[in-house]
Formats: structure tokens, sequence, C-alpha cells
């Protein structure tokens, strides 16, 4: 599997970025796709995860309500809508598809891992 992170950049705060996660080599709609950041000196952590067909999501408390994950099965593709960013999002953000069959949240989980974009939120 490789995937493709795309969408991420400068944005002050409470403005919105939409990252983009382009997948190939197995069929999409059987991994749960995850979304993480890693902040500089913080260890990586997952913001939202959906299962395969959709049917289950995921989110960290620090994002609720501010991004939506969502994946779109034809298009081998994920997403992350990210509104009302805050500084404290600032991070490099990846996609990662797991093969297991519930959601789960520690990175060594996930099998696949795309290179990252960075999300930069100024005050």
């Amino acid at each position: 599997v490789q995937l493709v992170e795309s969408g991420g950049g400068l944005v002050q705060a409470g403005g919105s970025l939409r990252l983009s996660c382009a997948a190939s080599g197995r069929t999409f709609s059987t991994y749960i796709m995850g979304w993480f950041r890693q902040a500089p000196g913080k260890e990586r952590e997952l913001v939202a995860a959906m299962s395969g067909s959709g049917g289950s999501t995921y989110y960290a408390v620090s994002v609720k309500g501010r991004f939506t994950i969502s994946r779109d099965n034809a298009k081998n593709t994920a997403y992350l809508q990210m509104n009302s960013l805050k500084p404290e999002d600032t991070a490099v953000y990846y996609c990662a598809a797991d093969f297991g069959v519930h959601i789960r949240t520690p990175p060594r989980s996930y099998d696949y891992w795309g290179q990252g974009t960075e999300v930069t939120v100024s005050s």
C-alpha cells in the first residue's frame, strides 16, 4: 500500500484546511484509515480514524467537533477536514492504514504510512 498526503500549509488561527490521502496498492475499503499528527518534541498521536466501510469513527478529544474524517472508497482517498484551527494543531500530519478489524489508537497498530504533510497554524 502506498499513501500520499496533500493539503498541508500555513493558516491563521480559526482557519480551515483539508488534508487528502491518496491510497494505492490494495482494496481501499478493506482497511481502516487513520490520521496522526506529531508536533516537535511530542509523540505521534491519532487524531481521527475511520473504518473501511465508514461506519465507525474515532476522534481524539482535542479535535472532536473541529475535525472531520471521511473517505471516498471509489476514489481510494481519505480526507481530514480541519476547522477552527488552533496554534496547538501545528504538527506534521500523517495518514496511515490498518488492516485490523477494529479502530486502534497506537501508531504501532498501523501497517502503512504516508510521508507526512506539514500544518502550521499561526496565532
